[in-house]
């Protein structure tokens, strides 16, 4: 898809549980979001896209189309108010939504959609910055928005990079939790939504973080487990404490 700057322009294609197959776009670059995308269910960048039926059969366009307040929206969009959308994941146990979308000034934000989603999410952006007006005092009305899940202020961070929830056996102990880092400081971090709340928050910078430059990606396995990319083209798995 045409897009008019040159970052912030998309951060992953995954399977759903469902079997359509998503990808996240970002605003269409530059700061702030000069061209309003994000609140803009008309064009494509600054929103997550749904498309195709499934792996095994061909993509053919939009099977859903949940944002249907304006006319004339863009027919693939599943949700929007994106920022830069670096990295989504679903629990591959309960369908639930995972996002990681990159702030600009102060908030790095993951965001949360429980299973069976509806879509048609407003994430806020490019009239809120995690749950705070953006920027203050807002220029524009505030809009029904959902607010992040988990937050992290650019005193800790300044670029998330969104994981993967862990399913594997290994470290039986941590089924659930949804693991992810930030670019520039390099912590790597951990939480569990429980009653829709991030709960059992953990740092696991030290354990894993050592020889890792710059997290870009996670992966994970059939089976579940854990990997890590970093800047360096080096991947790494999370394997237990020997």
């Amino acid at each position: 898809m045409r897009q008019p700057f040159a970052n912030h322009n998309g951060g992953g294609l995954a399977f759903g549980n469902d079997g359509f197959l998503y990808a996240s776009l970002g605003d269409g670059g530059s700061g702030g979001d000069p061209q309003g995308n994000g609140q803009n269910p008309l064009h494509a960048a600054g929103q997550a896209v749904a498309h195709g039926r499934g792996p095994r059969q061909p993509v053919r366009g939009a099977q859903r189309q949940p944002v249907r307040a304006r006319a004339g929206a863009f027919g693939a969009i599943w949700a929007y108010g994106l920022r830069n959308p670096w990295r989504f994941a679903f629990d591959r146990e309960t369908g639930d939504l995972y996002i990681a979308d990159v702030g600009q000034s102060a908030v790095e934000e993951v965001d949360f959609a429980p299973a069976p989603r509806r879509g048609g999410e407003n994430y806020g952006w490019n009239t809120m910055e995690g749950a705070a007006a953006s920027p203050p005092p807002a220029d524009a009305p505030r809009p029904a928005s959902r607010c992040p899940s988990s937050s992290t202020p650019h005193s800790e961070g300044c670029s998330i990079t969104g994981g993967v929830v862990y399913r594997g056996c290994r470290l039986p102990g941590y089924a659930g939790s949804y693991f992810y880092a930030d670019y520039c400081t390099g912590f790597i971090r951990s939480f569990r939504m429980q009653g829709g709340q991030a709960m059992d928050r953990r740092d696991w910078t030290a354990p894993l973080g050592r020889g890792i430059n710059a997290v870009t990606a996670f992966g994970r396995d059939d089976e579940g487990e854990i990997y890590i990319v970093d800047q360096d083209g080096e991947v790494y798995k999370v394997v237990p404490a020997s």
